[in-house]
């Protein structure tokens, strides 16, 4: 069993940055994969990057196109966290910013794939 709690949420003006973590418990984390994911008000969730497991000597990660560049995950599995780098931040990424353990230490973007999930994270971007 996995449970995480993501903070670091909050106010942040265009072109600032911000950086959420996700805190996680399990033993097993450390061989996941672990996604962020946002949704904002009338919208469907979305996928924004995601780590892999520990594959070769290093995790790989992937993005969305939207946040591609602005955007990194990163982890430290000896503290059992996860880092979302939120930087040249946009008012389209106003949402609740949710992270999530994969079954595998496969990377994926597919929500499907995600299998424990925290409660979420406010993130508002000011024009």
């Amino acid at each position: 069993q996995v449970q995480l709690v993501e903070s670091g949420g909050g106010l942040v003006q265009a072109g600032g940055s911000l950086i959420l973590s996700c805190a996680a418990s399990g033993r097993t984390f450390r061989t996941l994969a672990v996604g962020w994911f946002r949704q904002a008000p009338g919208n469907e969730r979305e996928f924004v990057g995601a780590v892999s497991g520990p594959m070769n000597w290093e995790p790989i990660t992937t993005y969305a196109d939207s946040v591609k560049g602005r955007f990194t995950v990163s982890r430290d599995n000896a503290k059992n966290m996860v880092y979302l780098e939120m930087r040249i931040a946009k008012p389209q990424d106003t949402a609740v910013y949710y992270c999530a353990a994969a079954r595998s230490g496969t990377l994926t973007a597919s929500g499907n794939d995600y299998t424990y999930w925290g409660q979420g994270t406010q993130v508002t971007v000011s024009s």
